[in-house]
This record gives structure tokens, sequence and C-alpha cells, in this order.
């Protein structure tokens, strides 16, 4: 079944859920009151670059070396947020003595080598502390949640990208061997068989 859908309606569905993650955190924030902290900003992005790239593939709908173009800017997308939420994750499970300031260390490096450093801590203005635990669900904390989807992005973005071309790899020797078939039928006739037909 998985192997029927096209890859504009993946795309579509990788948008769908992007949109439905990013509502689900602004419910969060302006409904429950969970402030999101820097950390969370990122990840947030990442989810709507994601989506961006999706809902522009699926419109496309492109073919061949467009699907894996599609497909690794998604998963660079996935990787980079999936790198924040495995960051975040750490700071909540094992936490350190001192308060932890999520604009600091490893976090401060990566916004200082980016080109827009001097915009980016303004939009990065979150209250909340990234390494507090607010909301769980099922044991899980939100950059948890937020790495399996990641995750599943990641791994949508490479079968996308790798699958067709091993069915179309697939199907070459399946062609060549019935055209083999039929080229040994047509040298075993005979030429009366030729007259009959005719």
């Amino acid at each position: 079944m998985l192997n029927r859908l096209s890859p504009r309606a993946v795309f579509a569905a990788v948008f769908a859920a992007c949109a439905s993650l990013i509502g689900f955190g602004l419910v969060l924030q302006h409904t429950v009151g969970l402030e999101p902290c820097p950390m969370c900003i990122l990840q947030r992005y990442a989810f709507v670059m994601i989506g961006v790239v999706a809902l522009v593939a699926a419109l496309h709908g492109p073919v061949h070396h467009g699907i894996r173009v599609y497909s690794f800017l998604i998963a660079a997308f996935a990787v980079a947020g999936g790198s924040v939420s495995v960051r975040q994750s750490l700071l909540q499970r094992f936490p350190t003595p001192e308060p932890a300031n999520c604009m600091a260390g490893d976090l401060d490096f990566l916004l200082g080598n980016f080109p827009l450093a001097q915009a980016l801590p303004k939009i990065f203005s979150g209250t909340g502390d990234c390494a507090k635990v607010e909301w769980s669900l099922f044991g899980l904390s939100i950059a948890e949640w937020a790495l399996v989807w990641f995750l599943l992005f990641l791994a949508v973005a490479a079968w996308v990208a790798f699958l067709p071309q091993a069915r179309r790899t697939a199907a070459v020797p399946l062609v060549a061997a019935q055209a083999g078939h039929d080229a040994g039928r047509r040298s075993r006739r005979r030429p009366g068989d030729r007259i009959a037909l005719r």
C-alpha cells in the first residue's frame, strides 16, 4: 500500500503534519500558557522550514532528481531540528546544578556563526527555561516528541528519495528478460508458421 503512494501525496502529508505540530505548539503557548524557550523556537522554525519545503514539493510535483532535492532539504532541516531536540532533551534528563542558560555554550556558537546572528536573538526572545519540563505526554517532553517527529520526517525523506529509484532499477532486468523472451519466440518460428498466419 505504501509503495502506491505518489511522492506528491507524501510531501502533502508531511506539510499537513508540520502544520498540525506548529498549530499544537501555538495552542500550548497561547491557551495553556507555556512560553517557548529559544531552543523550542529553533525547533519550531525547523518544522516551519520542513513544512514550507514539503508544500512547495507537493505543489510542484517533482520527478526523478527533483524528488531527491526536496527530500534532501527536508532531511537537512530534520537533522538540524533533531540536533536541537537532542541537546534540550539531555538538559532536561540530566539537569546541571546551575540554572540552564539556553543561549550559552554551543547554541550561542551556532547563532554566532549564522549570517543573521544579530537579528536572531530578537526572534529567540522566549521566556521559558530549556531544562524545565512543563508539559509531557506518555512520559516524553515536548523536546522528546519533537525529536520523534524529526526522526520520522528524516525516515520519510530517505524513503521518498531512494525507494522510487530502487523500483526503477529492479524493473530494468524484468523488462530486459521479457524482451529476450519475445525475441526467442520470434527466432523459433518456422517459415511455414508465417505462411499459415497469413
